[in-house]
């Protein structure tokens, strides 16, 4: 296996073989919570235009997604686990739009197979890796809003690579370093009620889940996530 780091939508959209789409704080961590309270899928939408016209087409959906880290004003959701944790998603269809997270993945048009990842569910994507074994891995750092490096993307990106090899570093000593990087310091702000310093922890609650959360059918602006857990335990 071949492994390549790469950033933001412009790197997904190299990505062949297998693309890994890392989003910590807070997409894929999201969406990893959501799939655990029972939703049955997720619509992932490259636009917040996308996910209304989705929402238009299926009223009984639920809007999820940030821009700016804030919630949009008609969404049902913002894009945090401590938010949606509440909530009841049993059998429920959550269309979701992110600033970086979901416009990455729709990016990754090249590759065979698009998988999203964050340190909840790192684990698991390092086994089911290390099972398909593809030539290629693309690990694709959504970032900061798309446009700047996000130490955490990058962090669980080296430590998915160490796991497929059979190391095991400590996580702790990541989250320590993250609640000073850039991209996290508002889960810290009190003036910022959009990014809830709980939203941080659990984000770094690394491996939580054995899940495997793979991009199904897709059209230009929108693709399906679902969930695959018990083949990779």
């Amino acid at each position: 296996m071949k492994f390549h780091i790469v950033h933001y939508a412009r790197g997904a959209e190299k990505a062949r073989g297998l693309a890994v789409v890392i989003d910590v704080f807070r997409a894929f961590s999201v969406a990893c919570y959501a799939f655990d309270q029972g939703a049955e899928k997720i619509v992932a939408a490259e636009t917040l235009d996308a996910a209304r016209a989705v929402k238009q087409k299926y009223p009984h959906y639920l809007l999820m997604g940030e821009r700016h880290a804030k919630k949009p004003l008609d969404f049902d959701l913002g894009n945090s686990p401590s938010e949606i944790g509440g909530k009841d998603l049993f059998g429920k269809t959550l269309v979701h739009s992110t600033h970086a997270g979901t416009k990455a993945l729709l990016a990754a048009r090249g590759a065979d197979t698009v998988i999203t990842a964050s340190f909840v569910n790192a684990a698991a994507v390092a086994r089911y890796i290390a099972r398909t074994c593809p030539d290629d891995v693309y690990l694709v750092c959504a970032g900061f809003e798309g446009k700047s490096e996000a130490l955490e993307d990058v962090l669980c990106a080296r430590y998915i690579r160490q796991l497929v090899f059979g190391e095991n570093p400590d996580v702790a000593p990541m989250a320590q370093q993250l609640k000073t990087a850039a991209s996290a310091l508002r889960f810290f702000d009190p003036q910022d009620p959009h990014s809830p310093e709980a939203d941080f922890y659990m984000c770094m609650d690394a491996n939580r889940f054995n899940c495997v959360i793979r991009k199904t059918e897709a059209d230009k602006a929108t693709c399906v996530l679902k969930p695959f857990f018990s083949r990779f335990s």
